[in-house]
């Protein structure tokens, strides 16, 4: 739980809006949460990877893959068991990652 606090911390910090954590790991062998956020433009989206990562790696956890940080619509972080996404707000209307995982259980992250 430390590590997705330390996660939605980071996201909220950098103004992330809509912020959702999915469990996912009675779902599929992914991972067990999706972290899913929507932010106002590239560069808000950018931003938001970057802190959610520099906040990881200061507890020790760096991303072992990121994927479409050069388009900035929409940034993938795996943490192996916590994957984050980080769409623009069209992306993520587009994509509707909650609606396709609607059987996953919403977490509620209580950040200090």
């Amino acid at each position: 739980m430390d590590r997705l606090k330390t996660i939605v911390k980071a996201l909220d910090d950098k103004r992330a809006e809509d912020i959702d954590v999915l469990d996912i790991s009675e779902l599929t062998s992914l991972g067990d949460y999706f972290v899913i956020c929507s932010c106002n433009s590239n560069v808000q989206v950018r931003a938001c990877a970057d802190e959610a990562e520099e906040k990881m790696k200061e507890i020790g956890f760096a991303p072992v893959h990121v994927e479409g940080y050069r388009g900035g619509s929409w940034i993938l972080l795996d943490f192996n068991d916590i994957i984050v996404h980080v769409m623009d707000k069209q992306t993520r209307e587009f994509y509707s990652l909650e609606r396709l995982w609607d059987d996953a259980k919403k977490l509620d992250i209580e950040i200090e």
